[in-house]
């Protein structure tokens, strides 16, 4: 028998003083007033539909019991006696006729581990507990939401499913935590959802997107989306150079924009799918060993290019779902590369609907501005004093790593959450507690990041953006560096480049530019970067900053790449230098493939790939990257000639000895000494006709004579093309 309904005369006053502050969004405590709770040996249940003028609760049977409006509220109750089953509301008006479950009536689903781990700031699997997660739950089939928001009045989750009224979904609060969650009956995958908060002073929040969010969609409406984790793991690779086990493996990176790398019919954006068919193919017949993706964590401004993200846990929807970018990870690994995704976690935009003073406070980050707000970028930093803070960046950062297999993290603008006085003046800026300038909190906390993904996932690694002369980037934190794999080397780049914009006549003065870098090339484990930032904002591009004609521009490239795969450190180049592009990078457009139709850009093209070859075949190119015995000087004193020289070596394999004239004058029978005696095959010509130049114009095997020279017994007579660079490895006799 189903339960009997037991009500009469009018609700008690407390009743609906209750009720308003039900309807006017302000009740302190609705899991306490909403639902069934016990009452003098009966049952009260309560639902609040706002909008109708009859409500019923409909038991398991089918039984329907009347229920009793608290005025004009919205609040229905009935007295029970017996806990009802089922609590199915049917509600009406005199426009429409609508039934739902009530979420009120289902228990907590955060476990007490939950909270203590979240409390403690030592929860690594944030995702699966925070967000959106659809869940069988206390017998139905619906969606839990929980949200951090500690000094908030009221959360409520709003969404297509309930109006986006947030008096219908109002969570219930997890004690000290600050969480808030709850149970969803009847939200699906694919459901649209924000944040309404109201803040600890009553100001009604902008609607916030779901930091944990799983998947977003694109503006104006910036809505966090139900989505799922993969179902499966993607597909596992060998360690990421830069592990303990990869040091000496070849690296050569491939950075992309993946919305401006290619572009599919009209101009649109290719999905993760045709990314995964097109990129990893492309990439790997050039020879790269990686990829990396500028920042694909959801954005709201295309002009940022990923790095003012909101959604950091959601792969932008830009080119699909969360699921597709796993296959998207998949198609990388499964074509023999590794997928380094450039990841933000030192400051975040103050679009209204992000974590910008979340639950009415600093939360994410500072309130002062001279702590909290980056002056160069409009842009928020990142509290890293804060526990549950870094627990929510660490734990984002685990989550592209575990979840879907991604190979290594590139980790943005890491000066500026070293220094707290970074691109500020004067007084605009907090000392540390010894009064020094260094963010003792940003420093634990990157500490913390190394070592728990070192312990977690040994396999992958991170990279640093770091462009101070902070020491021991890459030393372990146990001997108090900062623990990354690797370290972007500005220094080099911006060395370089300058000499290489250098009239070739005046190089003699600016040598120094070019052999700087093996001074400190050892000091940390260096990647050498070309990226993005090098072919913008009327930078020009690299082939743009090279001086002469059209002819010498490209044989200055040439040689300068040579160079490039020569030194000691790893490679990376952004797309479009692969071929010389000319024009600057267009964000909102592609790379310009077409310039292929054109034998200069073509012959570049090939340079490249015969680099990464040579870069992955020959273990003098990369074996002791970080070991200054596997570099020897020949000559880096001939100023006025404008000529490098120096030999790569690995042990139980062949020495390479690399030779540069980045004069516009042939050197004609020069002279440079041999580490080895015997037979030397020339590997590597830029000059080359298959490259776009005019002809090595010198023996494919030369023969080093019993000549001394730069301090070795024997050398080599070679002649040096203008502007070019030249690659011999030594012969076994």
């Amino acid at each position: 028998m189903a339960p009997q309904p037991d009500w009469t005369g009018k609700p008690a006053p407390e009743d609906e003083h209750e009720a308003r502050q039900i309807a006017a969004g302000v009740h302190e405590a609705p899991f306490a007033y909403l639902g069934a709770h016990p009452q003098a040996g009966r049952w009260i249940v309560r639902t609040f539909a706002p909008g109708a003028t009859a409500a019923k609760l409909v038991g398991a049977d089918g039984a329907a019991t009347p229920m009793r409006p608290a005025g004009a509220t919205g609040v229905f109750s009935a007295v029970m006696t017996q806990m009802p089953e089922s609590r199915r509301i049917e509600a009406d008006n005199a426009a429409a006729r609508w039934s739902y479950e009530d979420p009120f009536r289902f228990g907590p689903v955060l476990g007490a581990l939950d909270e203590y781990l979240i409390g403690e700031g030592t929860h690594w699997r944030l995702w699966e507990v925070l967000g959106a997660h659809p869940r069988h739950h206390e017998g139905a089939e619906g969606v839990v939401f929980a949200v951090w928001a500690p000094h908030a009045r009221r959360v409520s989750v709003v969404g297509d499913f309930n109006d986006w009224d947030g008096r219908r979904h109002v969570m219930r609060r997890r004690g000290a935590t600050g969480i808030w969650e709850i149970f969803a009956p009847g939200v699906t995958l694919g459901a649209r959802y924000k944040f309404e908060i109201l803040a600890g002073d009553g100001t009604l929040l902008p609607p916030k997107a779901d930091p944990v969010g799983l998947a977003a969609e694109l503006r104006p409406d910036n809505c966090s989306v139900v989505s799922r984790l993969p179902e499966r793991s993607p597909l596992a690779v060998a360690p990421c150079p830069g592990a303990d086990s990869g040091v000496g493996a070849p690296m050569s990176i491939y950075e992309v924009h993946l919305g401006s790398w290619r572009r599919g019919p009209g101009g649109r954006r290719l999905t993760w799918r045709e990314l995964g068919e097109q990129l990893p193919d492309y990439a790997k017949d050039l020879g790269f060993t990686h990829i990396e993706v500028l920042p694909i964590s959801e954005h709201p401004l295309d002009a940022s290019w990923g790095y003012q993200p909101i959604g950091l846990f959601a792969p932008t929807s830009r080119h699909g779902d969360t699921a597709a970018f796993a296959d998207f990870v998949t198609a990388c690994h499964t074509a023999g590369l590794k997928l380094i995704l450039d990841w933000v976690p030192a400051h975040f935009p103050t679009d209204a609907h992000g974590l910008i003073r979340f639950d009415g406070t600093a939360l994410y980050e500072h309130a002062d501005p001279r702590q909290g707000l980056h002056r160069d970028w409009g842009t928020l930093i990142y509290n890293f004093g804060r526990t549950e803070v870094t627990n929510f960046l660490i734990a984002n950062a685990l989550y592209w790593i575990n979840v879907f297999g991604v190979d290594a993290l590139r980790v943005d603008a890491v000066a500026s959450m070293l220094y707290r006085d970074y691109s500020r003046a004067g007084d605009d800026w907090i000392p540390n507690i010894h009064g020094g300038r260094e963010n003792l909190e940003a420093v634990d906390f990157i500490r913390r990041l190394n070592a728990r993904l070192r312990e977690e996932v040994p396999q992958a690694c991170t990279i640093a953006e770091e462009s101070t002369a902070w020491p021991g980037v890459t030393r372990s934190e146990n001997e108090g560096g900062l623990g990354f794999a690797w370290k972007w080397n500005m220094g080099w780049m911006n060395d370089t480049l300058a000499y290489m914009s250098e009239d070739p006549a005046h190089r003699g003065a600016h040598h120094t530019k070019m052999t700087f870098a093996f001074h400190y090339a050892f000091s940390e484990r260096f990647i050498l970067p070309l990226s993005h930032d090098e072919v913008v904002h009327g930078k020009r591009t690299i082939l743009g900053r090279m001086p002469g004609d059209r002819a010498a521009k490209f044989a200055n490239l040439r040689a300068y790449y040579t160079f490039m795969w020569a030194h000691p450190g790893k490679k990376l180049m952004f797309m479009g230098q692969e071929f010389g592009q000319e024009t600057e990078w267009d964000h909102d457009g592609e790379i310009p493939f077409t310039a292929l139709d054109d034998p200069l850009h073509r012959g570049a093209q090939a340079l490249v790939r015969d680099l990464n070859r040579l870069h992955r075949e020959k273990p003098a190119l990369h074996r002791f990257d970080t070991d200054p015995a596997g570099f020897e000087w020949i000559d880096g004193a001939a100023d006025e000639a404008a000529v490098i020289a120096f030999v790569r070596k690995a042990s139980a394999a062949p020495p390479i000895v690399a030779l540069f004239n980045f004069s516009g004058l042939t050197r004609q029978d020069w002279r440079f000494g041999a580490p080895t005696p015997g037979r030397w095959r020339r590997v590597l010509d830029s000059a080359d006709a298959a490259y776009g130049g005019p002809g090595a114009g010198q023996s494919e095997v030369l023969v080093a004579e019993p000549i001394p020279s730069h301090g070795m017994a024997q050398s080599i007579r070679v002649t040096l093309a203008p502007l070019s660079g030249v690659l011999m490895e030594h012969l076994a006799e």
